[in-house]
């Protein structure tokens, strides 16, 4: 018989790299899931629903943070940091003189990491940081494609390996606890340790994508992005219209709108670590703007609404991805997938662990979150290492890498959503093709072959 589970991945990621929408394409990996693991149609839309509900608040949090996103645009802040940029390649004798754009990627790599611990806001700069910055990138021939792999890899290398901020949720919070309640002693079980070869996998991914795959020049449309005297936004096309007209609408930005802008994200940021809240940050965020007349009462209502159309598809495909992974759960055929592939194993410790990897990943491409795949995968797979002989660290090793296996090059990942909404503003990035596929080739196959090696030596 058909795996479900399997068969519903297989029908999205098809249906996603065939170009139908993300949206749709989580929809009807879920049908065609529900109905072939025997829910039948309403039992199928029944659980999609339920998943739908745990959805709403991610999606709602995301749609204040693309308020507080134009917000911040409007104030001229990331103008500001364009036209710094712009001025410092002006200067220069040649535009694509290396010290810039070496500085731009080191920078970048630095914000993704800082945004998953020193400052947790995971994907909330993308949007604040890319837009402004895309006629500079632009200017250097920067391939986008790199770009989202650098974005990706401080997202997910970050969580999986150090464990503060978001990574202190993975690892301890949510796998220790699931490997120490499935049977497993971790009291002194280094997390980092057992991390430290998968992370070395995601580091030579990126040196393949920074110095082989994406170092020849790439055009991109320069009329389409940031006017070339780098003073505002020329082409207000694609998804990034909200960001587009408030930048424009800013003109010349003050040092007062930026103080101000400064203090907001302060105080968003000290909101959000307080109340683990995105949705209250983004909030505060927003009300400091407004209580300070950087964006005036009766501009609020426009604001607002440009900020949620910035980030409306991404909080439709989150919503949506919740309702697939619910529907995936409600067939039953998780475990049953990782009990069939153990027939294969035939007492192979390097098959065994092989196949659980790559089942962590089928699993976490179709669920879109290494966070809710731990506790589906950690129940099983604990006894499983166990009666196969790999060691506690081994099988820390084995599940924390199952678990990110896939959040890179998912379609319905917010490791790929987000650099997608930074870098897609004028209309010349591809979600799947120039966010999806380049981030799957450089980190899900590194991954698998050193979180391999690290249940093997460990």
């Amino acid at each position: 018989m058909i795996n479900a589970v399997l068969l519903a991945v297989v029908v999205m990621l098809g249906l996603s790299l065939a170009r139908v929408h993300v949206v749709l394409s989580l929809l009807i990996g879920a049908m065609v899931g529900g109905l072939v693991g025997g829910l039948g149609v309403d039992a199928t839309l029944t659980a999609f629903q339920e998943g739908i509900k745990n959805g709403a608040q991610i999606a709602l949090s995301y749609a204040l943070l693309g308020a507080f996103a134009v917000a911040i645009a409007h104030s001229g802040l990331p103008q500001s940091l364009s036209n710094a940029v712009i001025n410092r390649i002006n200067n220069e004798k040649s535009a694509g003189s290396g010290s810039i754009k070496w500085a731009l990627f080191f920078g970048l790599v630095l914000m993704s990491v800082f945004s998953q611990n020193l400052i947790p806001i995971h994907i909330a700069f993308i949007p604040l940081i890319i837009p402004p910055l895309l006629m500079v990138f632009n200017r250097l021939k920067v391939d986008r494609r790199l770009l989202a792999c650098l974005m990706t890899f401080g997202l997910v290398t970050t969580y999986m390996f150090v464990p503060y901020g978001f990574g202190e949720i993975y690892l301890k919070q949510i796998m220790l606890k699931n490997v120490s309640e499935a049977g497993l002693n971790v009291e002194n079980i280094s997390v980092m340790k057992a991390m430290a070869i998968p992370a070395l996998g995601m580091l030579v991914g990126l040196l393949t994508a920074v110095f082989i795959s994406y170092r020849k020049p790439r055009h991109y449309n320069l009329s389409t992005s940031l006017s070339n005297e780098g003073n505002s936004y020329t082409a207000p096309q694609g998804q990034g219209d909200a960001l587009t007209q408030a930048a424009t609408a800013a003109n010349a930005p003050s040092k007062g709108k930026t103080l101000i802008a400064l203090l907001a994200i302060v105080t968003a940021f000290l909101v959000q670590l307080y109340t683990d809240s995105l949705l209250l940050g983004s909030l505060f965020g927003f009300g400091v703007f407004m209580a300070t007349g950087v964006v005036k009462w009766n501009e609020a209502d426009s604001v607002f609404n440009e900020g949620i159309k910035l980030m409306a598809m991404i909080g439709f495909i989150m919503i949506t991805a919740q309702g697939f992974a619910e529907v995936m759960k409600a067939t039953d055929q998780i475990a049953p997938l990782i009990e069939g592939a153990t027939n294969l194993f035939a007492g192979n410790k390097g098959i065994a662990a092989f196949i659980m990897l790559l089942i962590g990943l089928i699993v976490t491409m179709g669920i879109g979150s290494s966070f809710s795949t731990i506790p589906i995968i950690a129940a099983i797979y604990v006894p499983l290492c166990m009666a196969m002989g790999f060691s506690p660290l081994a099988t820390v090793a084995i599940i924390g890498t199952a678990g990110a296996l896939g959040d890179a090059g998912s379609p319905a990942s917010d490791s790929t959503l987000g650099p997608t909404s930074g870098l897609n503003v004028d209309g010349q990035h591809d979600h799947i093709k120039d966010s999806v596929i380049p981030t799957f080739l450089h980190y899900n196959l590194p991954l698998l072959a050193f979180g391999w090696i690290a249940a093997m030596v460990l």
